[in-house]
């Protein structure tokens, strides 16, 4: 299976601090990759980096087979990128279908609507489409920002920590909806997560992440996640 996404010696980092140095990594279509490790060894970057949030310094960044490394990130979005950043992002003073509506902006279909699915993966914002964002609980407003994100019909969904502050059953709710992203829409997934059990539940593949470079990969079916719990938390 060919890589959607292929990144070649990127690095990237913040005024005069490198975070990513010379990162290589390789994301097949329609597979899930969980990149994991500890706190600060460039995780959040990578996701920014690829989105084009933060400036490449160095290195190639190849999407469906085209450089996009000088693209800014709206490109990217239209490009087919979805980005659900960690602490959700979400519009507070637009209501649910609002929010969802601003994720039209990556869509290159002119006249595009709120696709069907979304209320079908999270059958919540169905419900709660006239409430503003600023009073959904932290679930509701997660379950937003990744519907907002499929809006605009991406090819690859870049995911930072999306069971943070999450109640139990709302986290199962969202493993099913991103089992259904990839199993039924074809999208691919690279979701940055530190609850290993939640990405192992449907993650192909796992990067593990160490001073700004991937250091290891694997298959999730060959190793589980109390194999590389040491690597994630200290």
């Amino acid at each position: 299976m060919s890589a959607l996404i292929e990144l070649q010696s990127v690095s990237a980092g913040y005024g005069q601090s490198q975070v990513l140095w010379d990162a290589d990594l390789a994301i097949a279509e329609r597979s899930v990759t969980a990149l994991i490790g500890r706190n600060g060894v460039g995780k959040t970057t990578l996701l920014r980096t690829i989105m084009g949030v933060q400036p490449l310094s160095g290195g190639t960044i190849l999407f469906d087979g085209q450089d996009i490394g000088a693209l800014p990130s709206h490109h990217r979005a239209r490009a087919g990128i979805g980005f659900v950043p960690q602490g959700r992002h979400i519009f507070p003073h637009l209501t649910v279908m609002e929010n969802l509506e601003t994720g039209l902006s990556a869509c290159s279909e002119r006249g595009a609507k709120v696709p069907d699915h979304i209320f079908e993966l999270f059958p919540k914002l169905a419900q709660i489409r006239d409430r503003k964002g600023g009073f959904l609980s932290g679930g509701e407003q997660q379950q937003l920002a990744i519907g907002r994100a499929l809006t605009g019909r991406p090819k690859l969904l870049l995911l930072d920590e999306p069971t943070e502050g999450i109640q139990p059953n709302v986290v199962q709710m969202i493993e099913a909806a991103l089992r259904s992203v990839r199993d039924d829409l074809g999208v691919t997934i690279l979701i940055v997560e530190q609850y290993l059990d939640f990405a192992w539940a449907f993650a192909d593949r796992y990067a593990v992440m160490d001073g700004g470079k991937v250091v290891r990969e694997g298959d999730t079916a060959t190793e589980t996640a109390a194999d590389v719990a040491h690597l994630v938390h200290i």
